[in-house]
C-alpha cells in the first residue's frame, strides 16, 4: 500500500475523531437547563438568569422584579407535576400539599397540610396587599376554603390545578377568581406557637 494512503487514512480517521468529540460536546450543552434550589428556607438568593427571564415573561414583569431564587426555582421543579389528591411528591401533590412543601423549604414556614386548618394560620389582606408568598383561598364546589395557592407578584398566583396540575395563573383568571375566598400571609406568631406544640 503507497504511504498516501496511509496518510489519507490517518486524516480520515482524525476529521472523524474530531468531528464526534465536537457533536458530544454540543449535544452535552443542548440539554435543558434545570432549576437549582439554592440556599437554605427562609435565604433570599439572586435567581438563576434563565429562571428570571422565563417567569419575568410568564407574569408580565421586569426581570428584576424575579428576585427570590429559591421561590422561583422551586416553582420551576414543581411546575407541571399532576394533581393528586393526598399526593405531595413529583409523582402528584394537591394544593395544600403543594403550599405546605413551598412554605417550608422556601420560607421556613411550617403550616398544617390541609386547607380548612392553613386558612386559621394567616392575617388576612385586602386583596392589594398580598405579596409574594401569602396564601389565597378559594370556595370551590360549594366548599368553604376547599382550594389553597400561593401569591407570586403582579396579581399572579401558583396552585395546582385538578385538571392541569402545578401552574401559574392570573387570581384574576374568570374560571379562578369567581370562586376567591380570601388571602393573606402566615401569621408568624401563630407559626411559633405551632412549632411548640409540635416539638
Amino acid at each position: 500500500m503507497p504511504a498516501c494512503y496511509f496518510y489519507s487514512m490517518k486524516l480520515k480517521l482524525y476529521y472523524t475523531c474530531t468531528w464526534l468529540l465536537l457533536s458530544a460536546v454540543m449535544l452535552s450543552s443542548c440539554h435543558s437547563k434545570k432549576a437549582v434550589l439554592k440556599g437554605e428556607p427562609g435565604e433570599v438568593v439572586k435567581p438563576q438568569s434563565f429562571i428570571a427571564d422565563k417567569y419575568a415573561d410568564i407574569m408580565q414583569v421586569d426581570k428584576d422584579a424575579i428576585q427570590n431564587g429559591r421561590l422561583y426555582a422551586f416553582i420551576d421543579q414543581w411546575m407541571g407535576v399532576p394533581y393528586k389528591f393526598g399526593g405531595q411528591d413529583k409523582n402528584g401533590v394537591d394544593c395544600s400539599g403543594l403550599a405546605q412543601l413551598l412554605e417550608q423549604e422556601v420560607y421556613n414556614i411550617n403550616i398544617p397540610r390541609v386547607t380548612s386548618q392553613q386558612v386559621t394560620t394567616i392575617k388576612r389582606k385586602y386583596e392589594d396587599e398580598l405579596k409574594e408568598g401569602d396564601l389565597v383561598f378559594f370556595d370551590f364546589d360549594g366548599k368553604q376554603f376547599s382550594h389553597v395557592g400561593i401569591y407570586l407578584q403582579n396579581g399572579y398566583v401558583v396552585h395546582a390545578s385538578s385538571k392541569k396540575g402545578v401552574m401559574i395563573v392570573r387570581l384574576h383568571d374568570p374560571s379562578l377568581y369567581k370562586y376567591f375566598s380570601r388571602g393573606g400571609s402566615v401569621n408568624l406568631a401563630d407559626q411559633t406557637y405551632q412549632t411548640q406544640l409540635s416539638q
